[in-house]
């Protein structure tokens, strides 16, 4: 089969490997689109995701939809439209007994966190166990399932804020995550969304999936003490340090972006003066669920999507997911 492999800093390319075969508790997928992440440019452009470094040839990929290509029990019919939950969990401890997706010892698909890698799904097909399989219901595309995974996300981070039905809220930074995080809002009943980016054709598209209002940084004022919730999408210290003046007193600012590693300059006196409560929040645990839901009954969802490329342009796919100001979501089409 063709894979998308990442051997090291800007060294990628498709390379022929052996198709693999699923085990009895395993199935087959074959691969339809996959969406391209933060995690996955970073990995091509630098070789590293923070302290993960590719130390072998990784097959990017985490945001996929596929069909079943086999399955050894006969329990998912051939050509079954799937998405998949894309962690596979590791021991409990005290304390979060019920949030595996904390669990350490995990791995997640396409992530050099483990050794042996955990390859990805930028690939023709790809084997997953059999409970990590998702079927797709019938309104929902395989384009628009690739969606599943980075909704997920954002659904998460709205349930770590305590929901937001009724409350006003702001979300840091329009790429893709802050963009369906504006969607996620939406969905689940926010009364007020404004938007925040650096480029003004991040903040068309945070209109386009919900967003009330919209600020553009360095240009216009973003209000202070007055959002129930800042979801901090951009992972940049000084957007937290904004989204704790914008709060309200007791309000709450959800972390979504991740920071590099080291450390960062935070202007936290307002954490403090207001009791804001700062969350962090990490993938999700079972929101992938929710996800295919929310997308098969909302499909303006799915304006999130602005390029698609075949595998053969992955390299192009890279080059324009990593322009924030001429993409949104991008997908590799197998």
């Amino acid at each position: 089969m063709k894979a998308f492999l990442i051997r090291g800093k800007l060294d990628a390319g498709i390379q022929e490997i052996e198709t693999p075969v699923p085990a009895a508790d395993e199935v087959r997928i074959r691969v339809a689109f996959v969406g391209i992440c933060g995690s996955d440019l970073h990995y091509y452009y630098e070789g590293a995701n923070g302290a993960f470094v590719v130390k072998e040839p990784l097959i990017p990929g985490h945001e996929l939809s596929g069909t079943i290509d086999l399955d050894p029990s006969g329990e998912f019919a051939a050509g079954t439209p799937v998405t998949v939950h894309p962690a596979t969990f590791g021991k409990s401890e005290p304390g979060i007994e019920e949030q595996p997706h904390l669990w350490p010892g995990g791995g997640y698909l396409g992530s050099a966190s483990t050794w042996p890698h955990t390859q990805g799904g930028m690939s023709e097909f790809l084997i997953m166990k059999r409970a990590s399989v998702r079927i797709l219901p019938a309104s929902l595309t395989l384009k628009d399932a690739a969606l599943a995974e980075p909704l997920g996300v954002s659904l998460h981070a709205v349930n770590v804020a305590g929901g937001v039905k009724g409350k006003k809220v702001l979300v840091s930074g329009s790429g893709p995550i802050g963009i369906l995080t504006v969607a996620a809002a939406k969905v689940s009943g926010a009364s007020e969304i404004v938007a925040t980016d650096l480029l003004p054709a991040p903040l068309e598209r945070a209109k386009q999936l919900g967003a009330t209002g919209v600020v553009q940084i360095g240009k216009d004022v973003i209000p202070e003490n007055y959002f129930d919730v800042v979801f901090e999408c951009s992972g940049a210290a000084p957007a937290i340090s904004g989204a704790l003046v914008a709060v309200r007193r007791a309000g709450v600012v959800v972390q979504v972006g991740m920071l590099g590693a080291g450390n960062h300059a935070i202007a936290i006196a307002p954490l403090v003066a207001k009791e804001v409560q700062l969350r962090g929040t990490f993938r999700f645990k079972n929101e992938v669920d929710q996800a295919v839901e929310v997308l098969a009954q909302n499909p303006w969802i799915s304006q999130a999507i602005t390029h698609v490329f075949p595998m053969e342009s992955a390299d192009e796919a890279f080059a324009v997911a990593k322009d924030s100001e001429n993409s949104g979501k991008v997908l590799v089409s197998l």
